[in-house]
């Protein structure tokens, strides 16, 4: 019964395709126009990727964070490392640039030895006021020579936030207006004036500037996102279309599956549009992925079009059987696939969650517009040439048909034993793979902006911010002198732990108070004691200006304080460790009963963001594998079957898996993608094989032997041809300059190649061990649905399966 609904729905459907061919046509350049306006709605990201879902506790902490002291990675980092920086001429081009910097509206303030502010007292009125290091241009070299003698010894305020003693290397800090720094004006500013300032300094004085902050370092990662949009979109077309020539040597029916893929990319932007996604790392990877999933559709549809032609030498019969005999095996394989994909929906992850919708939503889309585009084309052209036909007969397809039938026949044990050892060997590998929380494990490791990343990490300490929030539950008692005590014990303890930069807090202000109030000498630097607390104190409070300089440590009520460090790049389990330290450690200075503290930055909500993602991905791919079993139950209505078809997909998991603890591949948001992702490609081969394993049991009386054997030899060419279309499309990704994207290629082609391999070798090997029990079911005796049915395949070698 539902064979032949399914049948009838589908001849129906190939009727209506070819009557109403024009007005079809009419539609889809409608909708590619409506999509082609929606392009305008398109955004790149402006924001740092959030992986944590909005109400998770640590976005609630980071959040009540940024609502206190407002947003932490608004600065830009400029440093040189060079003795003759303190030359006269270059030292005053330095100062220019921190003045042209400054001009900018984007630019909140900036801090340099431009306008480095010391903090001295004011004997006769009894208070600290703020005087300039600099007055004016030096004018002798012996001048600047005090001036760095000064800078050096005399102000350990400024030590590792604009100097590095050590080293001498010099920084300038620009501050952008926080307004703008999740907007496309940061970007903007930072691509063309920012940058156009920093060359011509460089230029001039012939120094090596580096640039680190988040802010520059965003920027520039995007920038390569867009710039590599094109160039997975080219190599994309260019090798599918490559690989389609030389399977089918016919540049007509390239043309036709190139442009069905040209249109289904235009609609991946336009969904992009008028869904208001901003375009990021994944869901830049979207068009090019519909190119490599749309490329086997269309070989499907394509070959079966000319086995048809080469069979009757009817063209409206074979366009009519195009559609009919092959849309519901097309339409379930794109289906799994895009499940594959759906299945990020759940993870709670907006990043993750767009990518899955937008995926999800264009693969059925590619298909809709392969089954109609295709077989419309092709009613207005000539029939095939005989020379478009000669690739169905290529001796070396049967030499490859023969070999795997061979190893079927004749070495299934050998198959089962090396299946064996790549599970065990696999389960090995994976008790070995790591986890990475780093945010800049992905970015372009030869990029010049990394290259700066890791100067700063060397020179000042780290580079991803980690924010301590304590809150002393009373107004103006961060400055009680137990409390700064506290604080200063937390900071000792920072300064003790190497992987963190010198913590920066109200503490550093106090001690450079108490310097001021001993005229500036450097050994005073230090907390007040109790006895001159009091006195100090009260300077402090009759300053002006005073509430500027506690702003940036202190919430306006005096009750919340921040202490700042900064992490190098270090990995998942050192990180996890540093964090446990110190929330141990502050939970015993600060008591639960009397304080609030949190933990919080950017670092750490990477690290919690993808352990989230990674407990999700059980989840994702568990949803993943129940879909697609429930798929193989509605075609077999078998459990049995079900779990025979499910073992050739997971071995290759597993075994990818396990390559990744072998070689040091980590799990990490972008890894992470590969294994929902694979098992919903890789499943496809696996129903065309056993639906066309049904057709011919039935056809063959229950044989299971020869029906295996018709299967392999049918199906197998088409297997390989679509696998292969994948593995180098897939493959292009490996020429992007982001870690994540070649590690995400490079394991989904490889899991493809497995499933290829397990699908053509090991699943017929079960089949045939298993022939006596599938063969005495009785749900196989009757079958529920057809994909192709039996009197209606071609002859010979059928890609179609």
């Amino acid at each position: 019964m539902v064979a032949k609904l399914t049948q009838n729905f589908w001849t129906k459907t190939a009727r209506i395709i070819l009557r109403n061919r024009i007005l079809i046509l009419i539609v889809i350049a409608g909708i590619t126009v409506f999509f082609g306006f929606q392009w305008q709605n398109m955004q790149f990201s402006n924001t740092q990727a959030n992986l944590l879902p909005d109400d998770h506790p640590a976005n609630q902490e980071y959040d009540a964070f940024l609502e206190l002291f407002g947003e932490e990675g608004n600065a830009i980092v400029l440093a040189v490392k060079d003795p003759t920086l303190f030359t006269l001429e270059k030292f005053n081009r330095w100062n220019i640039l921190s003045k042209q910097l400054a001009a900018f509206p984007e630019v909140e303030f900036v801090v340099s030895t431009d306008n480095l502010q010391e903090l001295v007292k004011d004997n006769e009125r009894q208070e600290f006021i703020l005087t300039p290091f600099l007055i004016g241009e030096p004018e002798s070299q012996q001048v600047l020579d005090s001036l760095k003698q000064h800078l050096f010894n005399d102000l350990p305020f400024y030590d590792q936030l604009l100097f590095n003693k050590d080293t001498q290397t010099l920084r300038t800090i620009v501050y952008l207006d926080k307004d703008i720094v999740n907007t496309s004006v940061r970007k903007d500013f930072i691509l063309n004036d920012f940058t156009n300032l920093v060359h011509n300094f460089e230029n001039e004085t012939k120094l090596d500037v580096r640039i680190s902050g988040m802010p520059y370092i965003r920027t520039l990662n995007a920038q390569n996102i867009i710039d590599e949009i094109g160039m997975f979109i080219s190599a994309a077309l260019l090798v599918t279309s490559l690989i389609f020539f030389f399977f089918f040597r016919s540049f007509r029916a390239t043309l036709i599956s190139m442009c069905v893929v040209i249109i289904g990319v235009m609609w991946a932007f336009g969904v992009l549009g008028l869904l208001r996604y901003e375009i990021t790392v994944l869901t830049a990877l979207i068009p090019p992925l519909i190119i490599v999933i749309g490329i086997p559709n269309c070989i499907f549809l394509i070959n079966k079009y000319q086995q048809e032609v080469k069979k009757h030498g009817n063209q409206a019969l074979s366009l009519q059987r195009v559609i009919s005999k092959i849309g519901n095996a097309t339409l379930m394989t794109n289906i799994t696939t895009a499940s594959g994909f759906a299945t990020f929906i759940i993870t709670d992850s907006k990043l993750l969650t767009e990518f899955g919708i937008v995926a999800s939503i264009n693969i059925i889309g590619i298909f809709i517009l392969s089954l109609l585009i295709i077989p419309i084309i092709y009613s207005f052209m000539a029939m095939p040439k005989t020379k478009h036909l000669k690739h169905l007969n290529k001796r070396w397809i049967d030499a490859f048909v023969n070999w795997m039938e061979g190893i079927v026949r004749d070495k299934r044990i050998t198959v089962y034993v090396i299946s064996v050892v790549l599970l065990v060997l696999s389960i090995i590998g994976i008790y070995q793979i790591n986890i990475s929380g780093s945010p800049i494990e992905d970015m372009p490791k030869k990029a010049e902006f990394f290259e700066d990343i890791r100067f700063f990490e060397q020179e000042f300490d780290g580079i991803m911010p980690i924010e301590i929030v304590i809150d002393t539950e009373r107004k103006n008692g961060v400055l009680r002198p137990v409390n700064l005590r506290k604080m200063d014990q937390i900071s000792e303890l920072i300064k003790e732990i190497p992987e963190l930069s010198r913590p920066t807090s109200v503490v550093e202000l106090v001690k450079y108070s108490k310097q001021a109030f001993y005229n500036g000498i450097p050994k005073y630097y230090q907390l007040p004691t109790s006895q001159e607390n009091t006195f100090i104190m009260d300077v402090a409070r009759k300053s002006q200006g005073n509430g500027n300089l506690l702003k940036n440590f202190v919430d306006s009520t005096g009750q919340v304080a921040r202490i700042t460090t900064f992490i190098r790049d270090v990995k998942t389990e050192r990180m996890e460790e540093i964090e446990t330290e110190l929330m141990v450690n502050l939970n015993k200075i600060f008591p639960a009963d009397r304080y609030k503290v949190a933990l919080t930055g950017k670092a750490l909500l990477f690290l919690k963001g993808t352990k989230y993602l990674v407990k999700n991905l059980i989840l994702s791919l568990s949803l993943a594998i129940g879909l697609i079993a429930l798929f193989m139950a509605y075609l077999f209505r078998s459990l049995r079957m079900i779990v025979i078809s499910l073992i050739p997909n997971l071995l290759p998991l597993l075994v990818t898996a396990g390559v990744m603890g072998f070689v040091g591949v980590p799990i990490k948001p972008s890894t992470i993608l590969v294994f929902s992702i694979a098992f919903g490609i890789s499943v496809d081969d696996t129903i065309h094989f056993l639906a066309k394993y049904r057709q011919e049991l039935s056809a063959n009386r229950w044989r299971i032997q020869k029906s295996v054997y018709a299967a392999l030899r049918e199906t197998g060419v088409s297997m390989f041809y679509t696998s292969i279309v994948l593995f180098f499309g897939f493959s292009v990704f490996v020429l992007s300059s982001f870690g994540g994207t070649v590690a995400l290629g490079a394991l989904v082609s490889a899991t493809l190649l497995f499933a290829m391999l397990a699908n053509l070798i090991l699943l017929p090997s079960l089949l045939l061990s298993l022939e006596r029990s599938i063969a005495n079911k009785e749900v196989l005796k009757k079958p529920q649905i057809d994909i192709l049915p039996k009197d209606e395949l071609p002859e010979g070698e059928d890609l179609e399966a």
